[in-house]
């Protein structure tokens, strides 16, 4: 980009320059260097399995009633158990979805996988470090050599939105108030389901499989409208042990579960993705930004200024804030799931030597009984530039040593943040040097 600009006659254009280049970050999109989202090729997992599907190296087994999804699954090391299932018309193949003939959805920590029976598409999106989501389709016809497109326009009309996704191409969970064929009635208002989100307002228009007690979701039913009144009947979708008495569950490899602990892990997973890739966008459109400032002002190579660090700290903190579970809704009663889920979720470890891990679950007033995140492990957040790196680290630090006692993390007891301190000291080998160990 830099060759491109000519240099100001005057320090005072730089500076104008400096400040329009701020002011207008929402006319700078992720098609631009050093992002380049359509044209730079993805190394995400579904990249990568189509290197080896090509070359030979892997067979993807077509299945007669299934076509491609049980090889994908296994190929991808997506667990069958994630298995989660939304009737609501808001994806790609909206017309074949409905309460009868739900969206499955399946999930590992990187992948998401979606199949709708008589589809003629699975849709897939996949964690890459530099990218963010990729969204690709596979064509459910037998191939010699499925190929696995990438979907760009088709995904970013909905999987791009400052409100729904952060301005990233990224993941979202919507709850609506479903009429009885599945089309969200949006007069009635819809929510982006969160980590923060109240239980009361989650799940609408998806099936929820397990208990959870006293508490009341929007899943199983769907809503009725008269007179401009819309009608939701909570009870009628409480407690459900499988969703069988709704749909044909032989349709479907997870049968008729729609798993709750995976729809909670689900819940936090899609908005962590999407704040990861945010923070490593807005980084580098920072440092990008820095460098072309810096040549123009004659500042050495490296120097950092207030604004750059202003914004790698207010998306840093964001980043931060979600990573540490701030403001998780509480769970109004203990909830269990419908399947293996939450077994097979917590024996992928890693466990110190107490055998602790961040992916223990609590499930009774919260998620996790460590509340910080699993995601903390992957490629996306291990690739994250290094200034929010640094940031990001600098922050879990203060706040995991009792630093940082601040409301926003006041959710935190001091055994929490030492059982986390110890728990990642034990099992992230790329800490930082120096980073602080239990106090």
């Amino acid at each position: 980009m830099s060759s491109c600009l000519r240099r100001p006659a005057t320090v005072g254009a730089a500076l104008a320059f400096a400040a329009a280049a701020l002011t207008a970050r929402a006319a700078v999109t992720y098609e631009d260097d050093p992002i380049r989202y359509t044209v730079t090729p993805p190394h995400d997992p579904t990249a990568r399995l189509q290197a080896r599907v090509a070359a030979r190296e892997i067979t993807l087994t077509w299945d007669d009633q299934f076509g491609y999804l049980p090889a994908v699954l296994t190929a991808l090391k997506v667990p069958v158990s994630s298995q989660t299932l939304v009737f609501s018309k808001t994806s790609l193949q909206r017309d074949l979805i409905s309460p009868q003939n739900p969206r499955a959805l399946y999930f590992n920590d990187d992948v998401y996988v979606g199949f709708v029976p008589g589809g003629k598409v699975i849709e897939i999106a996949s964690q890459d470090p530099h990218l963010g989501t990729v969204f690709y389709v596979l064509r459910q016809h037998q191939q010699d050599t499925p190929q696995f497109a990438r979907a760009i326009h088709e995904c970013l009309q909905c999987h791009d939105s400052q409100v729904m996704t952060g301005g990233v191409p990224g993941l979202m969970m919507r709850s609506v108030y479903p009429d009885r064929t599945g089309q969200p009635i949006l007069t009635a208002g819809t929510f982006v389901t969160d980590q923060q989100s109240r239980f009361s307002e989650r799940w609408g228009g998806w099936y929820v499989t397990g208990a959870h007690g006293r508490g009341r979701h929007m899943g199983n039913t769907t809503a009725s409208e008269q007179n401009d009144t819309v009608t939701l009947d909570r009870e009628r979708g409480a407690n459900a042990k499988d969703a069988g008495a709704f749909i044909e569950a032989n349709r479907y490899l997870g049968r008729g579960h729609s798993d709750l602990v995976a729809l909670l892990v689900l819940t936090h997973q899609t908005q962590m993705h999407n704040l990861i890739t945010r923070a490593a966008f807005d980084t580098r459109l920072a440092l990008r930004d820095e460098a072309v400032i810096n040549q123009m002002l004659h500042r050495r190579v490296g120097f950092r200024s207030d604004s750059t660090q202003a914004r790698i700290h207010s998306t840093g903190e964001a980043l931060v804030q979600h990573l540490l579970f701030t403001k998780e809704a509480a769970l109004p009663d203990p909830v269990a799931g419908s399947t293996a889920f939450a077994r097979e979720f917590t024996s992928r470890g890693p466990r110190d030597g107490k055998g602790r891990s961040l992916r223990d679950l609590d499930l009774r007033r919260r998620l996790l009984r460590y509340p910080l995140s699993w995601l903390i492990y992957g490629a996306a957040f291990d690739e994250l530039p290094a200034p929010m790196t640094a940031y990001v680290y600098r922050r879990l630090g203060e706040v995991l040593t009792g630093q940082d006692r601040t409301p926003p993390f006041a959710h935190l007891s001091p055994t929490d943040r030492r059982a986390i301190l110890d728990i990642l000291a034990a099992t992230k080998p790329t800490l930082p040097a120096g980073w602080p160990r239990t106090p």
